[in-house]
């Protein structure tokens, strides 16, 4: 038994001794000395995932805030937040910028956003536009209910709070519409001062890094265990610059694919990243997988560590649900009097859903059981209806598809044309109207529409290069699958595109 006993305990002292030999050559590689954050004993399970230490949020803050001091962009809502003396264009300024940053690129928002402050540089400015012009302005940023959103807010602040903008999150949260937690949080800790947290997808990657948090991101116990931890560490001094540091960290460093983990200022306080390195180091786990039973944490990763995948396995994201597949019929309707400009017919959508109160092509969501034999007749119907006009189906010409992705809509546009050489003069009930082709580039039309005349256009030029009869479309399956929720083009009127209006009779009474 001491013989067992012995050779125990030199193998014990052996694996010690390589764990040091392991270390050693490690530091001499530059690893980071990193400190154990291990919870006692006494601790709840889920306390490895917050931090309790104040020196560590105090040291947490001074490297992140020092980091973005030193490397943060030089943007135009930045600039504005911190040379805008008036508080109430501030909070208008860093309001804009938050909702055209949902869910785009800062590159993509910068010029936007630009133009935007010069067109309308405060709140009041905003209420006395039409939502035609702000339509307008917008075209092309996508999710275009933020920008009719924005608008009926600022009528809002003009007609309710005397145009005095919301000094609060709360009021924010309240009186804004589009305005969510995070949007509050970013708007009233940049413009205003406010002590709180802010967490966009930016940060809620930060934090699931470091402090090792991997079940599902979007659970409320994650949600609620984000925002405390977020509130923990911002800086009571410079929050706004602490929550700005925080998301440019996120979108520059601590990014979703291939992180730079070794320019991460607070890489010694990431969980993740000590993961990594004691899997390397002596091939183990992180000690709170050891203490606490699976399962029983609900911060935890829920599947099994992998390692190729390092600190990317944080945070784990549900699979995403598969975008609804429609199929909708478009048709470009082209007219042309003797020394005129070329127009083409638009009609308005709804006031609300997708793409709501924009401009589109005379277009109908395909149902169950139509074939591709019968897209030609359903296209005179429609122009029947719009123009009062009987169509031969001869004279609609097939141009092509158009594939355009929604965020929760995977459209395919079957696109026909036609010309007309002439039409009802008499009012119609649906709102349309005729634009030429250099006003439809300026009007409040989506990215599909573009799409749909880029490919027109390109038809166009074949043609007139007497180039071979275009190919048939591909055969389509005789079936196409039913989808929900079919779009009218009925809605209410709207302030109309009257400067890009063709003078004529009928354009004037649409």
């Amino acid at each position: 038994m001491s013989r067992l006993r012995s050779a125990v305990q030199k193998g014990k002292r052996a694996a010690l001794e390589n764990t040091e030999v392991i270390k050693s050559s490690n530091k001499k590689k530059s690893k980071p000395a990193i400190k154990e954050e291990e919870p006692s004993e006494t601790e709840p399970s889920s306390s490895y995932h917050f931090f309790h230490d104040p020196t560590d949020i105090l040291l947490f803050r001074s490297h992140l805030l020092q980091w973005y001091d030193q490397n943060k962009r030089e943007l135009p809502w930045r600039t504005l937040a911190m040379t805008e003396p008036d508080v109430n264009i501030r909070t208008y300024g860093v309001w804009v910028s938050e909702i055209m940053l949902q869910q785009t690129q800062v590159a993509t928002v910068i010029d936007y956003y630009n133009r935007w402050m010069k067109r309308w540089p405060t709140v009041e400015k905003l209420a006395a536009a039409t939502l035609e012009e702000v339509n307008q302005m917008w075209a092309g940023l996508g999710y275009y209910s933020r920008g009719r959103r924005l608008h009926e807010s600022a009528q809002k602040v003009v007609s309710e709070l005397d145009g005095q903008m919301p000094k609060t999150t709360a009021e924010l949260l309240k009186q804004l519409a589009g305005v969510g937690r995070y949007t509050a949080g970013a708007i009233s800790s940049i413009a205003l001062g406010q002590v709180t947290g802010a967490v966009d997808g930016n940060v809620i990657r930060v934090l699931c890094r470091v402090r090792a948090i991997g079940a599902d991101s979007t659970s409320p116990a994650v949600t609620d265990a984000l925002w405390k931890i977020a509130d923990t560490l911002v800086d009571p001094d410079r929050p706004g610059d602490f929550n700005q540091a925080m998301m440019e960290l996120g979108a520059r460093v601590c990014t979703p694919k291939s992180p730079l983990c070794d320019q991460c200022p607070v890489q010694t306080h990431c969980h993740a990243f000590r993961k990594i390195y004691k899997s390397i180091a002596v091939s183990t786990v992180c000690s709170h997988s050891l203490t606490v039973a699976p399962g029983s944490c609900d911060l935890c990763l829920s599947e099994d560590w992998d390692r190729q995948l390092g600190v990317q396995n944080y945070p784990r994201k549900p699979v995403k649900k598969a975008p609804r597949v429609e199929q909708t019929l478009t048709c470009i309707v082209e007219r042309q009097r003797a020394g005129e400009e070329k127009e083409y017919l638009l009609t308005q959508r709804p006031s609300k859903g997708l793409l709501a109160g924009m401009w589109e092509l005379p277009s109908m969501l395909l149902e169950a059981d139509v074939s591709e034999n019968k897209y030609k007749g359903l296209i005179c119907d429609m122009m029947q209806k719009l123009l009062e006009k009987s169509l031969h189906a001869n004279s609609v010409q097939f141009v092509g598809e158009v594939v355009h992705i929604f965020s929760h809509i995977h459209q395919t546009y079957i696109v026909f044309s036609v010309r007309v050489s002439d039409w009802s003069e008499e009012e119609q009930e649906q709102k349309t109207c005729w634009l030429t082709k250099s006003a439809l580039k300026e009007a409040a039309v989506s990215t599909g529409v573009k799409k749909i005349m880029k490919l027109y256009e390109s038809s166009n030029k074949v043609d007139s290069k007497e180039k071979k009869t275009k190919p048939n479309p591909e055969k389509r399956s005789n079936k196409i699958k039913k989808s929900k929720g079919a779009v009218t083009n009925e809605g209410p009127k709207q302030l109309c595109l009257s400067k890009f209006f063709s003078t004529s009779k009928a354009a004037a009474k649409s």
